[in-house]
């Protein structure tokens, strides 16, 4: 913010977008394990921090906001740079902190905690900001104002306190303006979304679309500004293989695909998701070894080699990433079977629960590598003084522990894994029994093979209560787990007999 001040003059500054400050806005958005509490507090520090040193005027705004009636930052910016030389002077838009006269050269700032917004463009095949901006108004959550003759420059039509009625958007939490990009040559409808739970980027798309058909336009495609949180993209992909009325089933990776393509976010320049998705671009730039990112050829030769890892733990798991990927497959196979167009929905479904379960599957074939690593770590720590030897026996407890935790984790969660194989054995594509039956075989060996190394782990346990209560779940989820085999291999071996 301090350099912004340094190196933008808005007395100088001229554009397109709404703006009131050299830093218009700098919001908090809690992730992780940060919550709200957190970012209001940043928000009012940083705010008060701005307001003192730099001397700009901050306003508050959204979950940070001091007056409801100032937490929407349109509002706020409401005149923008021009018209707060005059309204600063009001009582009721004194700032937050801050001076309660206009920095000249500055501007003002807005400072908030609000949930992710997405800055979203849509393209046009027109140069009209006027028609860019009937679309927008369309969308907007604001809508447009009415008219008396319904047409755009009419007088408008107002209620009995003498406000201007509005016709409502189509979309809720949606704000637009249409504007001309000359780097481009197009009109966009340019929008902020804020709230994607409530209005995801599919949704927003669409109804440009829709609005700009009805007008006689097309779009051409879009671009994020910013970047994006993975599932908007992986949302998306999913919600248009439906309106293909096609299983929704496919991998993450293809879901972000279909998206960018059909959203043509590549049009004006090319999109990476590996830089616009944030998840991604955070997995670039914090490169691990990843067992599961390995092609089939090096995960074999790791195995082989002298080194203990990865070892029957991580293999179990990913046995059963394979059985849900066939079962999964058998799924997706059956919702696009000729004939079977009713029960598109149903398959769909159950190939959506296996792409989730196959992803989980997969962490877990890390997850035990690293647990065993943290053995052989705990192993290797000093014990050279009576404090160093009980540091490293609390350790190595704890390793052990966590050692024989992560592979009950891959019996729990492979064990999901039978729903889907029963339901694919019993109403799934006939011709792919036999991948049901692999996929059977698949997990009931990774369960088998993940409660060999719960028990070779907490053989290593002094603790005798929690070695005795991992033993006893382990008998069980082993016994469930044949009893379930025995049932669905039934019914593969009678659909093979025909």
């Amino acid at each position: 913010i301090k350099r912004a001040a340094e190196l933008i003059d808005m007395r100088k500054h001229k554009g397109a977008h709404p703006r009131m400050g050299a830093t218009d806005v700098c919001p908090f958005i809690p992730i992780g394990d940060a919550d709200w509490k957190e970012a209001v507090t940043c928000a009012k520090e940083l705010g008060k921090r701005v307001g003192e040193e730099l001397k700009i005027p901050v306003y508050l705004y959204e979950k940070a906001a001091r007056d409801p009636s100032r937490a929407n930052l349109a509002v706020i910016r409401e005149g923008e740079y021009e018209g707060f030389f005059d309204k600063i002077k009001k009582a009721e838009w004194q700032p937050d902190f801050g001076p309660n006269e206009f920095n000249a050269k500055a501007g003002a700032t807005a400072i908030g905690a609000r949930e992710f917004l997405i800055a979203y463009n849509v393209n046009l095949n027109t140069k009209s900001v006027r028609r860019a901006n009937s679309v927008a108004f369309d969308v907007r959550e604001q809508g447009r104002v009415k008219t008396l003759d319904g047409t755009p420059t009419g007088n408008p039509m107002v209620d009995a306190k003498g406000n201007p009625i509005r016709v409502p958007g189509m979309l809720k939490h949606v704000k637009a303006i249409g504007w001309y990009v000359e780097e481009y040559g197009i009109a966009q409808v340019s929008m902020n979304l804020t709230n994607i739970q409530e209005t995801p980027l599919h949704a927003a798309f669409d109804a440009c679309h829709e609005s700009a058909t009805r007008r006689g336009l097309r779009v051409t495609g879009s671009e994020i500004v910013g970047m994006v949180p993975k599932k908007c993209l992986v949302d998306a992909g999913r919600h248009f293989l439906q309106k293909q009325n096609w299983s929704e089933g496919a991998a993450e990776e293809e879901l972000i695909d279909i998206a960018i393509r059909t959203m043509g976010l590549s049009e004006l320049k090319p999109f990476d998701p590996k830089k616009k998705v944030i998840e991604l671009k955070i997995e670039a730039t914090t490169p691990k070894k990843s067992l599961v990112k390995m092609d089939l050829r090096r995960f074999c030769n790791e195995t082989l080699s002298e080194s203990p890892a990865p070892g029957g733990g991580s293999v179990a798991a990913l046995m059963g990433a394979l059985g849900v990927s066939l079962g999964g497959m058998v799924a997706n196979l059956s919702a696009g079977k000729r004939g079977w167009e009713e029960k598109l929905r149903y398959f769909s479904d159950w190939a959506v629960k296996a792409q989730r379960l196959k992803d989980e599957m997969l962490s877990l074939v890390d997850e035990d590598t690293v647990a065993f690593n943290k053995v052989m770590a705990a192993f290797g720590l000093p014990r050279g003084t009576a404090k160093e030897k009980s540091a490293r026996k609390a350790a190595i407890e704890a390793a052990n522990k966590l050692a024989a935790e992560v592979p009950l984790r891959v019996m729990r969660t492979a064990a999901k894994a039978y729903d889907l194989l029963a339901e694919m054995a019993a109403r799934g594509n006939p011709a792919s029994i036999s991948d049901v039956g692999v996929g059977l075989l698949a997990v009931r060996a990774c369960i088998d093979g993940a409660g060999m190394n719960v028990r070779i782990n907490v053989a290593n346990l002094k603790d005798e209560k929690g070695k005795t209560s991992l033993s006893n779940k382990v008998q069980v989820f082993t016994e469930e787990s044949e009893a379930r085999f025995k049932e669905i291999s039934k019914l593969v071996e009678k659909k093979l007999k025909g």
